[in-house]
């Protein structure tokens, strides 16, 4: 965010195109790495006294290159990438919402202070978390769909739609596509302490500064993903087992609560398998949040230029308009006087 008292020169929409924007090169980049940590993230380990396999994939993996070289290995360079277009597509719509909202509500409380001051810890949480719940509300069927395809074993993989389709037309029905929205408005706390961090650090690092380098942006951007992983680890494996499709061992039962998920790999795996898949969900989050709040800064410059110059096109244009209205009121004129 733009980080200043001031009101974002950048109207709300500007501010959520140049988060989208970011967000989706970001996440394209390290696309791979999201596949590895959901499929570890959704993976119980199975017994021998287990009859029936725990997840919907019976492969485990060992580690992130482990999961890497065997998914390669199964199902080929596209197997990393699957589900792609679907991830894209949310990280768009969540992005967009989010920033837009953020940068509305931030503008609303900025303006209703009788002295314009930034924000403090407590108040970036807040506003963070109702941008977030937001957004969440009309952004998590594509999420839903989206882990159902990352984690659809070999010859079984479908499409965008199909997968939709074989949501709606599950148990759930369409409410299936609203599966894990409970604990994704849990998870708001996320990127509110992501962007509250970020807000923080960046006057206690960075303090007066307007712009910031781009390494100063992406340090700063991974630092407060960092935070924000660890402290929702669990809710976030809790809501990947929610939205992925019935393991086998549950006969085609879906988890009704993150708790319930949460209670199924303790029982299995113990707790600190609540934590599974850190790895790689902290170096994409940093990755992703460090070249995210990076490029974001940059687009906003550029949009703010790109803005400032069509509205000196449109004044231009006006103006013309405005001198041909004279002359011509002005020719009309003795024509009247006679």
């Amino acid at each position: 965010m733009a980080g200043t008292a001031s009101a974002s020169p950048l109207p709300p929409w500007g501010n959520a195109l140049a988060g989208a924007t970011s967000a989706v090169l970001a996440n394209a980049i390290v696309y791979p790495l999201d596949i590895v940590k959901t499929r570890l993230q959704v993976q119980v380990k199975r017994k021998k006294s287990d009859q029936e396999p725990l997840t919907t994939n019976d492969t485990h993996y060992t580690s992130s290159l482990d999961a890497i070289k065997r998914i390669f290995e199964d199902e080929g360079i596209m197997g990393l990438y699957s589900g792609i277009n679907g991830s894209l597509l949310g990280v768009t719509s969540t992005n967009f919402a989010y920033f837009y909202w953020y940068s509305t509500i931030r503008s609303v409380y900025l303006s209703s202070q009788a002295i314009p001051k930034s924000p403090g810890t407590a108040m970036e949480l807040s506003l963070g978390a109702a941008a977030g719940a937001v957004a969440q509300v009309f952004t998590i069927p594509v999420s839903v769909i989206t882990t159902r395809q990352q984690t659809q074993p070999k010859g079984d993989k479908k499409g965008l739609l199909d997968t939709g389709r074989e949501v709606v037309l599950s148990d759930d029905g369409w409410t299936g596509l609203w599966r894990g929205l409970k604990a994704s408005l849990v998870l708001v706390v996320n990127p509110a302490i992501t962007y509250g961090a970020y807000q923080r650090l960046r006057v206690f690092l960075f303090p007066g500064r307007a712009n910031l380098r781009p390494w100063e942006s992406f340090l700063l951007g991974a630092m407060s993903k960092a935070l924000a992983t660890v402290a929702t680890q669990p809710l976030i494996v809790a809501k990947v087992g929610l939205q992925s499709r019935p393991p086998p061992a549950r006969q085609g039962r879906p988890f009704k609560s993150f708790i319930e998920v949460m209670s199924y790999i303790i029982e299995h795996e113990g707790p600190l398998a609540l934590f599974k898949g850190l790895a790689p969900q902290l170096t994409k989050g940093i990755i992703v949040q460090g070249l995210l709040m990076m490029t974001k800064e940059r687009l906003e410059i550029l949009f703010i230029i790109l803005f400032a110059y069509l509205r000196r096109v449109r004044d231009s244009k006006l103006q013309q308009l405005a001198n041909k209205a004279a002359v011509r009121a002005k020719e009309v004129m003795p024509i009247v006087a006679r």
